[in-house]
């Protein structure tokens, strides 16, 4: 059905044949033609990144700039000259005109990564570009043209953000002209262990390191492991296995160190460290914590889904370890026995941010990847829990 993918994923160094892959791949080739926004959506560490750029170089643009922007890693204060320019003494250091990426990649396409986290007067301005092709720099008042195409990318559940007001509806609709989903590893079947062939062969390529393998039962154990980090996570484990394991010949016992245990048959393990005679359970705290972050997240996906008619009720991870111990709870049920406990999840959500702070000394970029979180949305908490 989708041989026409084989060039392509060879091209793209994409491994993997599941059928909502090769869905996305397909809906990617099919737009790419037609000059319309599109927006990638799918969870950190999916690949979502590459299908920007399948598009542009499949499309008429593709002799013209593309262009990548980390709409999540510019600071507030910043982005709309980041993006849209601006003109000399626009404000303290602006020492020379700026073109901005607008300008920067007209003719051409400009990926706009985490256009979820973008503040609402930005999405303001990107949908008037969205609308007339028109954009003023910071400080002008003269609009400028451009003509750029606009795919963007998201993980953030878009229309619960536009339930909350914070994200613009009518941006939602111009950017989502076509939708591409890109599927969780956990949903690909066996192409997670097409994937840690390759990478291990990508070591041994890199290195000269003989390849890791699998046995059958730890291929079973890999599979079954549901990949909260997605391919990212995946690319990472082989790299860590290649490198410390001593025995090339990978068994379920040998693979379960590079599984973290919080993940692995839906069960906590709650062992302490000992640290001068006594024990520390520092590190099961940190792990309850980030359980509450990710029940946090869950629920206000579960409300969307029930707002929009959805009924998949074990469609996430920590929703469907607790599921069966809930015996015949309904969704409203979960949903009112998580909001009853909403301070103790914020108490929770602070202390993660504030631990990781701390562990990081302050740096805050390494802060967010430590607890996956997009820098914006941690510097925002950052301000809503008076932790600077």
């Amino acid at each position: 059905m989708y041989e026409h993918l084989k060039s392509l994923k060879a091209k793209y160094s994409i491994v993997g044949n599941c059928d909502e892959l090769n869905r996305a791949l397909d809906t990617a080739l099919k737009v790419a033609p037609v000059d319309l926004s599109v927006l990638v959506v799918g969870e950190n560490g999916t690949g979502k990144e590459v299908f920007p750029r399948i598009i542009h170089e499949a499309s008429r643009r593709k002799a013209k700039r593309y262009m990548a922007v980390n709409c999540g890693a510019i600071p507030e204060g910043t982005i709309d000259s980041e993006l849209f320019g601006h003109v000399k003494g626009a404000y303290t250091g602006a020492v020379d005109h700026g073109e901005g990426y607008f300008g920067a990649a007209n003719g051409g396409t400009l990926f706009l990564d985490e256009v979820g986290e973008l503040p609402l007067s930005t999405q303001a301005r990107l949908l008037r570009v969205l609308e007339t092709g028109e954009y003023i720099p910071v400080g002008s008042s003269e609009a400028k043209r451009t003509d750029v195409r606009i795919v963007a990318a998201t993980n953030v559940n878009l229309p619960e953000a536009i339930r909350r007001g914070r994200f613009r509806q009518d941006l939602y609709y111009r950017l989502n002209a076509v939708s591409i989903q890109v599927p969780p590893l956990r949903e690909r079947g066996r192409d997670v262990e097409l994937l840690f062939r390759m990478f291990s062969l990508q070591m041994q390529d890199k290195y000269g390191m003989q390849p890791v393998r699998l046995t059958p039962e730890a291929t079973q154990m890999l599979c079954a492991y549901p990949w909260p980090g997605n391919v990212r996570q995946l690319l990472h484990a082989v790299e860590n296995m290649s490198i410390t394991c001593t025995e090339r010949t990978i068994t379920p016992e040998l693979l379960k160190p590079y599984l973290p245990e919080e993940h692995l048959a839906g069960h906590v393990a709650v062992a302490g460290e000992r640290q001068d005679g006594e024990y520390s359970y520092q590190k099961e705290r940190e792990l309850i914590f980030h359980m509450l972050l990710t029940l946090r997240k869950e629920v206000e996906e579960l409300r969307a889904a029930v707002g929009q008619g959805g009924h998949d009720h074990t469609s996430t991870p920590v929703l469907s370890n607790l599921l069966p111990s809930l015996g015949s709870a309904t969704t409203d049920d979960i949903v009112e026995l998580t909001t009853d406990d909403a301070a103790t999840v914020t108490d929770a959500e602070r202390e993660l941010i504030r631990r990781a702070l701390e562990r990081n000394g302050g740096k805050r970029s390494a802060a967010a990847r430590d607890i996956g979180l997009s820098e914006r949305t941690l510097y925002r908490k950052i301000k809503e829990y008076g932790l600077e």
